[in-house]
């Protein structure tokens, strides 16, 4: 049984057609059925899952207004393996015996004040590096379209779980692309939302201010309810954007919109090409919102060489300081230790990029007198082989991961909201994306031309080949 979207689920639960009991049990079947060839979960909660999806039911049956204070009530969900749930551990794509988590971190608190049954942790490389989702703690994490293909990452258990159709939403976090790559590389809907939207309590901030975290759907309507239960800051949170409204977004239409195209690829010491599938998506996405009655022009955005000066420090430096925040956790590859060890030198850097992203953010911040949305390749390749990084070393590994994902990072630096939508395939069912992209606070125009893109394209017509 491949688990509808989330609205139908939702709608089935409030008429009575289906129970949390039946969906939650679904979710875990299927989970059971595709780890040995999708290998989505890093941990799967079955006892505590149906626990809570009992009580959902009960609660349900006998206090009609629960669903109106519980958007998500009853409904299976999935988290990524970098957020900590009461009673499993948070291995963040590593080994190393790690203690359970005794606290949920605030995304997960929100979800199940919702309702949401959460029904495990899926698969991350190694501390979020890498566009591929797969490491030596347990194996690779493959593409429900095609598994030889990587579903990108490092949200990867996440996307590939809800392409799958195993639950029909899940969290990722996105720190250089990682919602948004997956969402590409699976046909998803992926927002990666203001820095700040969603709360990184226990943390005041991931990775010195790139990552955030963002939901993964089928579909825009699903994604924006999703990004609704889980937005809203505490005092822990460093950044505390102005609220929004993503479901009433998405239901409505955006309005005639400037948008400007952009093809150039941010500098990163290695060059690299477009791949003609990805520019003829592209293209055909531009006569889509042409036909919409957008006005679209082509633009270059001025990233500016010193961008990635700005992205390495506090990426990096992110890296070197993930252990001293969980000492327990052993990273195996050693790339990882690498990168670890430069990130840790890279730290004395970090006032310095953080103090020109105001500079960067004005300089880019200029389009948006002239254009409402950016539009872009969400990456330069349609999804890549599953094996793509394994026998690389650290700078092949980088070069690789260049080749096919230059486009999303910078927006990880301004903090600024983008949305992954599905552009269609490449040879071999690849699936590709082109991302939306705002300047601060604009996930509602981004949500609407979003839907509005869908109810025409109706991508969440197109589903993988189940697995079970």
């Amino acid at each position: 049984m491949s688990l509808g979207p989330l609205h139908d689920q939702v709608a089935d639960l409030a008429a009575g057609r289906t129970t949390s009991v039946a969906l939650t049990d679904a979710a875990l079947d299927a989970i059971k059925r595709t780890q040995p060839t999708l290998n989505c979960f890093r941990h799967v909660r079955a006892e505590a899952a149906r626990a809570e999806a009992e009580a959902a039911d009960t609660e349900r049956a006998a206090d009609p207004d629960a669903a109106r204070r519980k958007p998500l009530l009853g409904v299976p969900i999935a988290i990524k393996d970098d957020t900590d749930i009461i009673g499993l551990p948070t291995h963040f794509g590593c080994g190393g015996d790690i203690a359970p988590a005794t606290a949920d971190s605030e995304s997960v608190r929100r979800l199940k004040e919702a309702g949401a049954v959460i029904v495990g942790k899926t698969n991350t490389p190694e501390l979020g590096q890498w566009p591929f989702t797969d490491g030596p703690a347990f194996g690779h994490t493959r593409n429900p379209w095609n598994r030889e293909l990587t579903p990108g990452g490092s949200s990867g258990g996440s996307a590939a779980a809800v392409a799958a159709g195993i639950v029909a939403a899940a969290v990722g976090s996105d720190g250089a692309g990682s919602v948004r790559i997956p969402a590409s590389w699976t046909n998803l809907v992926g927002i990666k939302p203001q820095r700040g939207r969603i709360s990184t309590a226990p943390w005041p901030e991931l990775f010195n201010g790139i990552t955030v975290i963002g939901p993964l759907a089928k579909t825009v309507a699903d994604a924006a309810l999703l990004l609704s239960v889980l937005s809203g800051s505490t005092d822990v949170d460093l950044h505390k954007p102005a609220p929004i409204d993503a479901v009433a977004a998405a239901g409505r239409t955006p309005g005639k919109l400037r948008i400007g195209v952009a093809m150039n690829m941010p500098f990163s010491g290695f060059p690299h090409k477009l791949d003609p599938a990805v520019v003829a998506a592209t293209e055909q996405m531009v006569q889509t919102l042409r036909d919409l009655g957008h006005e679209v022009t082509p633009v270059t955005i001025p990233y500016r060489f010193y961008i990635g000066l700005q992205f390495l420090p506090r990426s990096l430096a992110g890296l070197g300081e993930w252990p001293d925040k969980r000492p327990s956790i052993e990273p195996q590859d050693d790339r990882t230790k690498g990168n670890i060890a430069t990130g840790r030198k890279l730290h004395k850097l970090l006032g310095r990029a953080r103090r020109t992203e105001q500079s960067t953010a004005a300089r880019i911040g200029k389009l948006y007198n002239d254009f409402d949305v950016l539009l872009s390749p969400t990456t330069a390749t349609p999804a890549a082989s599953v094996h793509g990084i394994d026998t690389a070393g650290g700078v092949a590994t980088d070069q690789i991961i260049t080749k096919h994902c230059p486009m999303c990072w910078p927006w990880n630096v301004l903090g600024w909201p983008s949305v992954n939508i599905p552009a269609g395939f490449g040879d071999g069912q690849a699936p590709m994306g082109v991302q939306l992209m705002g300047n601060e606070g604009s996930e509602e125009v981004l949500i609407s031309l979003a839907a509005q893109v869908e109810s025409v394209k109706k991508w969440q017509e197109q589903t993988a080949t189940p697995w079970w």
